[in-house]
């Protein structure tokens, strides 16, 4: 069978990865573009006996990448398409936007590469009066022109056909795109220095030649030296003392005058109508004072939906992938007399692993298909334009509330959604000031401290933890701004492509591909985080195993050895359990809850715990699978109640010890352990202080290192705990200060002087102006 390529390339919305899916469906496959982080997206068809596979580019509106001042999408498309690994280019156009679509279409026939135009969205063309002839539109371009409305699978079979005749014919349009005299001159003289020296270069030299004058020395990088600038300067010196402005702008008047020229003719407005759906929607969801109201409605309902809802099916795959890969493959293994190493190894510590990414997959599946629907409806950009004004203060664009807001309930599809913004600045910084969002694992242990220290008001507690998180998000985004980060945020320009009911298929494949994504890559490094720390868990200091969530684990006497460390933050020695707590939280921040009610438990009846026998329950796998099921119905049962507490902020008022250590589910004595190795309530609050602020549990940091490298997962990790160290410290020592002054002073002295030194070291980190404006690039 022929194995063929063709390249998708196209504007942003115009419908490109909508027909990536009609033709690929599920047997799609993501990975990197060689050198970034950015996502390459192959798929393959097969058209009457010819296998294509189909690379979709990123959306671009041009191929204009200037060294140095470049998109990285940019760049990629421009190199891709220059590479010759396609054998045929399909330009896909946006009927209703024409003129700006024709753009792009126009760059790609000067590189007189192999090519045919998807007028996609014809429907929304003749909704909005436009009329478009397609067969005289094809003649003037020089390419086959396909008509096709890609949402809805109409003309997609005659574009198959069309892509298989021009595979056969390769055919390579005639177009000529005419420049000012002075331009064609240098053009001219360049054209022979680059044919005698690439006689097989893949794209036509007279393009390559308008790309050299207008600095992109990155198309031929072996025609870089002293004999090509002395042709190129003094034609850039003689094009701009004649022409009186940049060539830039020289070459996309010229362009434009070829468009007009094409849809003279072509392309009839006479009946356009001046007010859309769109329109008249926007009049509501941009309205100056209804705008804001909007936004919140759907960003609620997204709560809801993503968090809410999804939660009723963390059950079912936590008890799933429990009784198969943790209960059940250890169960099978004790049948086989497997040693207990191996037992913890592969069951407690893979399994457990596999478990932990199981639980996740509710929550950010459900994240994903709102995004989705949100980007393919056209709301998403109305989004961004609502909230700018506010983000911008920290220096990110609007459509980066959305991610944060996410980050309430998890912040590993928080960090994951990060992806939609286009800018890598604003990615990054978005994903480093994510970890700072309460995620709702916090929660649990919130409300634990509310039970034992702060029975009386406990949801005010909660609230303000949440607000200082939103402070120290806030905070950290305005040094990333002036220090690692520095550059011009890029002014808010946005298309707002027309709104559109979202297919079914186009929004669950991309919501698959996302899902997919994060479990092949922050799945895997989730699963080795969790084996070690299952390891350093069950292993005891004697060699057994077995020790889980005990005082015998080399978890625990490792926390005991380093509790002196968190001394300044009002840990004593004996409350070792609380650094035990720490540990774990890196693992889960939920699992620290059930770490601190089996130690403190523990401690508190240690003869409870060794005379009463404990009958344990014999293996059931069909019977856990069943409850598996069982949980889900139960757990949908549940959701009215969060309808007016998406966020869970409502601990309570409990004052009954008894009744709280019940609706908590820990151990009636670990309130008494816990009250009497804390500091009071200040040496709780700074706690609770670090654990809102410290390292982000290993999905996160996982998804941390999905979303951008190795060195911003590692600053992420020391400036969460190093931030979360540094407040509890200057809070314990303050608020202590009449106990010991003068350590006190010594403390809060050092503490000022680490941050003042850590943010030397930032500021003097910060990027080159050339530097930052690369960054600022997407």
């Amino acid at each position: 069978m022929t194995q063929k390529t063709i390249a998708l390339v196209g504007n942003p919305n115009c419908g490109k990865t909508t027909l990536f899916n009609a033709f690929t469906g599920t047997n799609q496959r993501t990975g990197n573009w060689p050198g970034v982080t950015v996502d390459r997206k192959e798929g393959e068809y097969q058209h009457n006996g010819l296998k294509i596979t189909i690379v979709d580019l990123p959306g671009v509106y041009a191929l204009d990448a200037e060294d140095g001042d470049a998109g990285l999408d940019e760049q990629i498309a421009r190199d891709y398409l220059m590479s010759e690994q396609a054998d045929l280019t399909v330009n896909i156009v946006d009927a209703s936007n024409l003129e700006r679509n024709l753009y792009l279409t126009t760059q790609i026939l000067e590189m007189r590469l192999p090519m045919l135009v998807a007028l996609n969205m014809i429907d929304i063309a003749k909704e909005r009066g436009v009329s478009i002839d397609p067969v005289e539109l094809s003649k003037r371009l020089g390419c086959p022109v396909i008509p096709l409305v890609a949402s809805r699978g109409e003309g997609v079979t005659t574009l198959g056909d069309a892509i298989e005749r021009g595979l056969q014919d390769l055919a390579v349009p005639p177009t000529y795109v005419a420049y000012p005299a002075v331009v064609e001159d240098a053009i001219g003289e360049l054209v022979p220095f680059i044919e005698e020296r690439r006689p097989n270069a893949p794209v036509d030299p007279r393009w390559t030649a308008l790309k050299l004058l207008e600095y992109e020395d990155s198309v031929a990088p072996d025609l870089q030296g002293r004999e090509l600038d002395l042709i190129v300067v003094p034609h850039r010196r003689k094009i701009r003392q004649v022409l009186g402005e940049d060539l830039d702008l020289i070459v996309a008047d010229s362009r434009y005058g070829f468009i007009h020229q094409v849809t003279e003719g072509t392309l009839d407005r006479t009946r356009e109508v001046s007010t859309t759906l769109s329109d008249r929607i926007d009049r509501i969801v941009l309205n100056r004072w209804l705008g804001i109201p909007v936004f919140l409605l759907v960003m609620y309902l997204m709560f809801l939906f993503s968090i809410n809802i999804s939660s009723a099916f963390i059950d079912f795959f936590d008890i799933l992938a429990g009784t198969i890969f943790v209960d059940g493959l250890a169960n099978l293994m004790e049948s086989f007399n497997a040693p207990n190493w191996s037992i913890a190894l592969l069951a407690d510590g893979a399994g457990g692993g596999i478990q932990t990414v199981a639980t996740f997959i509710p929550v950010i599946g459900f994240m994903f298909l709102f995004l989705a629907f949100l980007e393919d409806s056209g709301y998403m950009a109305r989004a961004a334009f609502v909230m700018d004004r506010f983000m911008r203060f920290v220096g990110l664009p609007g459509k980066s509330f959305v991610p944060m807001l996410v980050g309430f309930g998890c912040n590993v599809p928080a960090i994951m959604a990060a992806r939609t913004l286009e800018n890598r600045r604003d990615r990054l910084m978005t994903i480093m000031m994510n970890p700072f969002m309460s995620c709702g694992a916090r929660l649990p242990v919130y409300a634990l401290f509310a039970a034992a220290f702060f029975p009386i008001g406990g949801q005010n507690l909660v609230f303000g933890l949440y607000l200082l998180g939103i402070v120290a998000a806030i905070l950290t985004g305005l040094i990333l701004k002036n220090t690692l980060l520095k550059g011009e945020s890029s002014p808010f320009v946005m298309e707002l492509p027309p709104y559109h009911l979202p297919t079914a298929k186009g929004i669950l494949l991309r919501t698959w591909d996302r899902l997919k994504a994060f479990i092949a890559k922050a799945g895997k490094v989730i699963i080795l985080m969790v084996m070690v720390l299952g390891l350093l868990n069950s292993i005891g200091t004697d060699g057994s195993i077995g020790n889980q969530d005990s005082q015998n684990s080399i978890l625990s006497a490792t926390s005991q050895a380093i509790t002196p460390i968190f001394s300044p933050m009002g840990l004593r020695q004996e409350n070792w359990p609380a650094t035990v707590g720490i540990f774990t939280g890196v693992f889960a921040k939920e699992a620290m809850v059930g770490s601190l009610d089996a130690i403190y438990g523990q401690i508190a009846s240690e003869e409870a715990v060794t005379t009463e026998e404990v009958e344990e329950e014999a293996f059931d796998f069909w019977g856990n699978i069943g409850e598996a099921f069982a949980s889900i119905p139960a757990n949908l049962a549940e959701i009215p109640g969060a309808l007016l507490d998406p966020f869970g902020l409502n601990v309570g008022e409990v004052q009954d010890t008894e009744t709280a250590a019940e609706e908590q589910e820990v151990a009636l004595g670990t309130f008494g352990q816990m009250v009497q190795r804390f500091d009071g309530k200040v040496g709780a609050f700074a706690y609770l202080l670090f654990v809102l602020l410290y390292f982000p549990c290993v999905s996160a940091t996982a998804a941390v290192y999905r979303e951008t490298n190795w060195r911003w997962t590692l600053f992420a990790a020391l400036w969460t705990t190093g931030l979360a160290y540094w407040v509890a410290t200057m809070f314990y020592q303050v608020a202590t200060f009449s106990r010991h002054p003068g350590s006190s002073t010594g403390w809060i002295v050092a503490m000022l002087a680490v941050m003042g030194a850590t943010l030397g070291v930032l500021w003097n980190l910060r990027p080159t102006r050339r530097k930052a404006q690369q960054l600022s690039g997407t």
